[in-house]
């Protein structure tokens, strides 16, 4: 019954002209009021009077609020502007009155409206009162009629600054939950002990289990919008020891196109908000130019990079986007996803970059102005078992987009590399920096721009150790770890596509782009860190066995090989990566005889050739490391 009158007569908003006639009532028994007041309760309200003065107060009252707006607030809503208006309105009010008694008195113009100036003030004094004074019970009776009777969770909100209040205020607001903020934590010794909407600000070192039990707390709310990611990751380490749950508020460009941050959009923290970094900076007005009415094609577009583009490609008014893949499943749902979005003018195609024939037709036929090849085969020890799988699609497949890309005068290719390129030590590696040579040898062949984009590793692809320690996690563990002092740079997959494009803009052609990663992350600490926010502990709830190094596999990735370093570029976190220079001709018979030789799936053969192209290939934990054992035997 309670549930049925709430929503029939308070849920939806009154209409503005109830609420003007509402305080137009309260205006006029004000000015009744005020008579009584100004003769201490011994006046005698006179009818004729009263006659010539009300129609006067109603008109300048329904004048004054419709310019201030007064009425068209929600009451329930009513804050410090509605507060403004309302005595602004009352001003109006005072100061209209003011002057019919200035034109009363000394122009004459007819019968006395007998207007005092004390009463004007006190009425002044009324309105601001009570129009306010209505407005915020209203809004107490309100909250008390919707909240939930049943006890809600007890909350700190850690960050007591502009996006701690207002995660507060969503809370006050969100009568649902029945959230109750017990108070704030904040790391600015300044506010520690202050009270902030009458709760206090607490230091970090009291939040400790005595403290959480004592108060009752069930949760901590992390409202910090500009904060290091190395003080993110010690404030989670602190708070995973205690017996809450910790959520974050998401970053604002995730909710401020929808005007209002809603307590559905503060999630459980995870992996990726402790390894997410700073938001990029980029020239979208430049990249709209770029991209703008170009023919785009995308290989390897169904993978985690490739996707990614695709998606970011779609915003820029492309005429024409060509996604191509060999992976079908993967590519119906990319087509699903662009079609659910209605998106035009995007192309899905099952292709295989090693079809020269078939990848021909497709540039004949679309004529592309652009290429990003994203397509390849980046699982290190799959890719050391099979290195003829790895030269035909790393090598040999990229060496056929790039010749097509010559072939029909596309404007520019832009290939995605991979850290593991550098100095390489596993099959991968080295066929994705062959890739890379054959792909700066080409600048100047033709018309076509070549640029190479080189980053580390992306959080949520493929192959990630992320989903994995998440599933162990899942399983009851235990998490596996091929060594204790592994590090990797991590990058969010939208991150790393930004700057893919904004290098592809910027290219001049022949570069080899080299991101800024940050700080390298230990795995351990990471499968650590990935425990605790589980609620787990470790070893007791999730152990962490050391496996052993896997085939080709390093403990340090690097981002700049032997005799290589960097350039700045107006973006600071895109460098350009000064490589030897190649002979040419040299590089492309090699290339070729690899191509010709890995036909003959002789693995030993295959991976010689290979050492031989890329000298600084030196396997590491793998079967091929005899064939470096016998280069310095020789030496």
């Amino acid at each position: 019954m309670l549930k049925r009158i709430r929503k029939q007569f308070f849920i939806r908003s009154a209409p503005s002209w109830l609420i003007l006639a509402i305080d137009l009532y309260w205006v006029v028994n004000n000015f009744l009021f005020a008579h009584l007041i100004r003769f201490n309760f011994q006046y005698s309200l006179d009818g004729s009077v009263l006659k010539l003065q009300l129609p006067v107060v109603i008109a300048i009252t329904v004048f004054s609020f419709l310019i201030t707006g007064s009425y068209k607030g929600i009451i329930r809503h009513t804050g410090i502007r509605d507060a403004i208006k309302v005595i602004s309105a009352s001003f109006l009010i005072m100061v209209f009155l003011m002057v019919v008694v200035f034109f009363d008195n000394y122009l004459n113009w007819g019968e006395s409206l007998n207007f005092p100036l004390s009463i004007i003030v006190i009425h002044f004094l009324l309105n601001t009162i009570v129009l306010i004074g209505l407005r915020f019970l209203f809004k107490i009776f309100y909250d008390i009629l919707f909240s939930s009777f049943k006890a809600g969770p007890r909350i700190l909100i850690y960050g007591a600054g502009e996006a701690g209040l207002l995660t507060y205020s969503i809370f006050k607001n969100d009568k649902a939950n029945n959230a109750q903020v017990m108070g704030f934590i904040d790391d600015d010794k300044r506010k520690h002990g202050k009270r902030i909407n009458g709760l206090r600000v607490y230091n970090p070192k009291d939040i400790t289990q005595e403290f959480i039990t004592d108060k009752k707390i069930t949760r901590i709310i992390i409202a910090m919008q500009y904060i290091k990611q190395a003080r993110l990751i010690e404030i989670v380490a602190q708070l995973a020891t205690l017996s809450v749950k910790v959520k974050i508020v998401p970053p604002t460009k995730t909710w401020i196109n929808n005007a209002n941050l809603k307590v559905a959009q503060i999630k459980t923290i995870n992996i990726e908000d402790l390894l997410g970094r700073s938001v990029i900076e980029l020239d979208n007005a430049e990249l709209q130019n770029e991209f703008n009415n170009k023919v785009v094609l995308i290989t390897g577009a169904a993978g985690s990079i490739g996707s990614e583009i695709c998606r970011q490609l779609a915003n820029y008014n492309c005429k024409h986007l060509i996604l191509v893949d060999q992976a079908e499943s993967d590519l119906y749902n990319l087509q699903q996803y662009f079609n659910h979005k209605k998106h035009q003018n995007i192309t899905c195609i099952v292709a295989d970059v090693r079809n020269e024939k078939r990848m021909g037709s497709l540039f004949e036929k679309f004529k592309p102005e652009m290429v990003f090849h994203a397509a390849a085969y980046k699982h290190v020890p799959f890719m050391e078992a099979n290195p003829y799988e790895a030269v035909l699609v790393n090598v040999f497949g990229t060496k056929t987009i790039a010749d097509l890309v010559i072939k029909h005068r596309v404007k520019k290719f832009v290939m995605v590399s991979t850290d593991k390129a550098v100095n390489p030590t596993n099959v991968m590696g080295a066929t994705k920096r062959i890739a890379e040579m054959y792909i700066t040898s080409l600048q100047g062949k033709g018309t076509s721009k070549f640029i190479t984009t080189r980053f580390g590793n992306v959080l949520g692809s493929s192959g990630s150790v992320i989903p994995l320690f998440k599933t162990q996690i899942k399983n009851g563990g235990p998490i596996t770890l091929t060594h204790k002092d592994i590090t990797r740079y991590f990058m969010t997959i939208p991150e790393a596509c930004q700057l893919v494009l904004e290098a592809g803009k910027m290219g001049d052609g022949g570069e080899i782009f080299v991101f800024d990663m940050g700080t390298p992350i230990k795995i351990y600490d990471l499968a650590l860190n990935m425990i605790q926010l589980s609620n787990l502990k470790y070893p007791e709830d999730i152990n962490i066995e050391i496996t052993g190094l896997r085939p080709g596999e390093k403990i340090y990735e690097e981002l700049l090989g032997d005799g290589e370093n960097c350039i700045p570029t107006h973006h600071s976190k895109i460098m350009i990566a000064k490589v030897k220079e190649l002979d040419v001709e040299e590089i492309h018979h090699k290339i070729n005889a690899l191509c010709d030789s890995n036909r003959e799936l002789n693995f030993e053969q295959t991976v010689l050739k290979m050492k031989e192209i890329v000298p600084e290939f030196i396997s590491n934990n793998s079967v091929y490391e005899k064939f470096d054992q016998i280069e310095i035997d020789n030496n």
